[in-house]
C-alpha cells in the first residue's frame, strides 16, 4: 500500500542561524532532496515538505525533484498540512536533519499503522529526541490517518513532528529499535552542521560501494570495481554525475581522433578510459539514489567505442563485430541477458581489451577474429543458455 511521506525542513543549522539543515549538501544535493529519493524508493507516492520560510535552497530542490517525476509539494502552514496529506493512507513522518539508513526506511515503510524506529538511551543516541526515559527518536516514524489529523485538529503552533511522535508514544505505537551499530557507523544520524552532514555521507555511500548495478565482461570485473572507488571522493567533492557523463563523451569522441591517424593503441586506451568514466558517472548516480539513464545518454560513450573498432579494423569484419557488440550492450543495459553469466557476456570494453592485446602483440587481425569468436558465443550463451 502507498503511502505519504512528510519531511521536516525547517530548523537552523549549527552553522548558520540563516542555513537549514534541510539545505546542507548531501551526497550530491541537498539533504532534503536526499531523504526524498529515499522515502520513494521505500514506497511513498508523494513527498510533503513541511518549511516555516522557503528559501531559494529548498525551492530548487523541489525543482529537482520534480523533474525527476517525484511529486513534491511545500507546506507552510496546518490549513495546507489538512488539505494536502492524504487521509485514506498512512504517512511516513522523517525529522529534520535525520540520515537513516536505507534498510530502515523500507521496514518503517512496510508497515501499517503506528511504528516509530527508536534508539536505546546511551552516549552515541544523545543527539536524538528524547521519548521517554529509556529510548529516543531515531527519525522516522508510521503515522496513521486518524493520528495524523486528529493531532492536525489540536497542534495550534506546536511543532508537528515532535508533536506527532509524541502522541504515538502515548497511543502504544510499534517499536523498531536500532543497533548501537548503526549508530556508531553512521546509518542513523542527527546532522546539524555541514561538518556532520560530510562525515555521515562518507559512511553512507563507503557502505553502499558494493550496491552497483550488474554489468558484463570487463565493465564488471575492472571498470565497475574502480569506478566505485572513483566515486566517493568525487561525491564528497560535489562533482555532479552530469558533468562526469559528459567528460565521458568528450573523451569517447576525442578518441576516435588517434585511431584515425592509426595509433590505434593510444585510442583503445582513451575510449576505455571514456567507458571508465560513464561507470563513474553511473556510480554517482546510484550513491545520490538517481536511476541512472537507460535512454540514449547512455549509449553515446559506448557508442563512440563501438565506432572505433569499426574505424581501427576498416573491413566487414571489424563493422560485423561492432553491431553485434551493440546487441549485446543493448541486452546487457536493459537487463535482458537471460541466465548468461557475467564472464559470458562480451561488452565493448571486454571487445577493446582483446583488440588492444592483439595491436601491442603485432597482431590485430587476430584480435578481431578472435573477438568476433568470443561475441558469437556471448550472443549464443544469452540466447541458449538455461537457468541453473
Amino acid at each position: 500500500m502507498s503511502f505519504a511521506a512528510i519531511l521536516s525542513a525547517s530548523r537552523p543549522t549549527a552553522d548558520s542561524p540563516a542555513g537549514l539543515r534541510a539545505s546542507l549538501h548531501f551526497a550530491g544535493q541537498t539533504l532534503v532532496e536526499y531523504q526524498a529519493r529515499q522515502a520513494v524508493q521505500a514506497g511513498a507516492d508523494r513527498i510533503l515538505i513541511l518549511v516555516s520560510v522557503i528559501t531559494p535552497a529548498v525551492s530548487q530542490a523541489v525543482d529537482r525533484l520534480s523533474a525527476d517525476g517525484i511529486a513534491v509539494a511545500l507546506v507552510r502552514d496546518m490549513v495546507s498540512m489538512v488539505r494536502d496529506a492524504p487521509r485514506d493512507s498512512d504517512v511516513l513522518l522523517v525529522a529534520d536533519g535525520a540520515v537513516v539508513a536505507q534498510a530502515h526506511f523500507a521496514n518503517i515503510g512496510g508497515i501499517d499503522g503506528n511504528a516509530l524506529l527508536v534508539a536505546d538511551d546511551s552516549r552515541a543516541s544523545a543527539p536524538l529526541e528524547r521519548i521517554d526515559a529509556g529510548q529516543r527518536w531515531a527519525g522516522l516514524a508510521r503515522i496513521s490517518p486518524d493520528l495524523l489529523f486528529g493531532t492536525l485538529d489540536m497542534i495550534g503552533d506546536w511543532d508537528l513532528a515532535l508533536t506527532l511522535v509524541r502522541a504515538a508514544v502515548q497511543g502504544g505505537a510499534r517499536r523498531i529499535t536500532v543497533s548501537q551499530d548503526d549508530l556508531l557507523e553512521g546509518r542513523v544520524a542527527l546532522v546539524e552542521t555541514q561538518q556532520q552532514a560530510d562525515l555521515v555521507a562518507q559512511a553512507v555511500t563507503a557502505a553502499g560501494a558494493s550496491a552497483a548495478r550488474a554489468r558484463g565482461g570487463i565493465e564488471h570485473y575492472a571498470l565497475a570495481r574502480l569506478a566505485r572507488r572513483i566515486s566517493p571522493p568525487l561525491m564528497r567533492t560535489q562533482v555532479p554525475a552530469a558533468q562526469v557523463r559528459i567528460a565521458a563523451m568528450a573523451l569517447g569522441a576525442i578518441a576516435l581522433v588517434p585511431i584515425e591517424l592509426l595509433w590505434t593503441a593510444t585510442g583503445f586506451c582513451l575510449l576505455l578510459l571514456a567507458l571508465l568514466l560513464a561507470e563513474t558517472a553511473d556510480r554517482l548516480d546510484e550513491l545520490s539514489l538517481r536511476t541512472p539513464p537507460t535512454g540514449w545518454t547512455a549509449f553515446v560513450t559506448p557508442g563512440f567505442a563501438l565506432v572505433g573498432i569499426a574505424l581501427a579494423g576498416g573491413n566487414a569484419i571489424a563493422t560485423y563485430l561492432a553491431l553485434l557488440l551493440a546487441m549485446i550492450l543493448l541486452a546487457d543495459r536493459w537487463r535482458r541477458t537471460g541466465a548468461a553469466r557475467v564472464w559470458m557476456i562480451v561488452t565493448p570494453g571486454t571487445a577493446l581489451i582483446l583488440l588492444l592485446l592483439g595491436g601491442l602483440l603485432g597482431a590485430l587481425a587476430t584480435g578481431y577474429d578472435v573477438a568476433m569468436v568470443a561475441v558469437i558465443a556471448s550472443v549464443g550463451a544469452i540466447l541458449l543458455r538455461r537457468p541453473d
